[in-house]
């Protein structure tokens, strides 16, 4: 098969929950540029409008919709009303989530981290810790069975689950909650590849290292976090939006068509340890 045929996805119907910015927006032109029809759902009706008419405006297919995770019922609709207006539903990307606030140590500037008072387990508030859970865990858990809903009776499907490598791999600087959703994302994902592998359906994950996004609360995106982070990244710089559109793409296509239950990581070798 060529290569254009192993990677095609043009008029496939796609939807990306926290698509509106970051990583999932990232998806969402991944797969736009690539001629799918796309469904964009975000908590964030400003950047809902923008981002959909900034892409409409490209020429692709995009249409958005302002959707809380955390309310099920409202995920349920929108999937319908995404699968009514672009006639089939072939791809989720089920990536919403939330900053989880500080970690026990402190900033990520420096060879240094002290240890921060506020991410202390006994700081954690029922508050703080349900609402990262709920997102993070409880609204991938949502995004996949609207997806199986809609997918096993068609027998076919892509879902990816947006991970992270603290899914496997401690990092005190980002908080307990954030750590415990994403592991728990990642089984969950597991478990509903194996459930739905005989229906042809593919259930993966991207599990990012330290990118530039919102995440954090746009500390990512300050330029001497960046620059402290590429050196302890072996490939000496940290991510951007656009370094996952392959890996995106890949996972929605037919290229990926005998993988599922997997957990890629992409994190420039961070995880592998200091080189330099």
């Amino acid at each position: 098969m060529k290569p254009q045929e192993l990677f095609k996805v043009e008029g496939y119907g796609v939807i990306v929950t926290g698509g509106a910015s970051g990583l999932g927006l990232g998806y969402a032109e991944a797969l736009a540029e690539n001629g799918a029809q796309v469904t964009i759902l975000d908590v964030d009706s400003s950047r809902v409008d923008q981002e959909t008419q900034r892409l409409g405006n490209l020429g692709y297919a995009v249409r958005g919709e302002v959707v809380d995770v955390r309310d099920h019922a409202a995920i349920d609709r929108a999937f319908d009303a995404a699968l009514a207006a672009h006639g089939r539903l072939d791809v989720v990307f089920a990536n919403a989530g939330i900053d989880p606030g500080p970690g026990f140590v402190g900033s990520w500037v420096g060879a240094e981290r002290p240890r921060n008072p506020a991410g202390a387990l006994e700081s954690y508030t029922d508050e703080r810790w349900n609402r990262v859970i709920d997102i993070n865990l409880n609204g991938i858990f949502a995004t996949l069975r609207a997806g199986a809903r809609l997918m096993r009776p068609q027998r076919s499907g892509r879902m990816i689950v947006t991970t992270s490598v603290a899914a496997y791999q401690c990092e005190p600087a980002i908080g307990a909650a954030y750590m415990t959703a994403k592991a728990g994302a990642a089984h969950l994902m597991r478990s509903v590849a194996l459930e739905l592998a005989a229906y042809q359906i593919t259930v993966n994950a991207i599990a990012p290292g330290f990118f530039a996004t919102n995440i954090g609360g746009g500390h990512a995106k300050q330029p001497q976090v960046q620059e402290a982070m590429s050196k302890a990244i072996p490939m000496h710089r940290v991510g951007f939006p656009d370094d996952m559109k392959g890996l995106a793409l890949f996972l929605a296509s037919p290229a990926s068509s005998y993988i599922t239950g997997q957990q890629i990581s992409i994190d420039g070798g961070w995880t592998l340890g200091v080189a330099d």
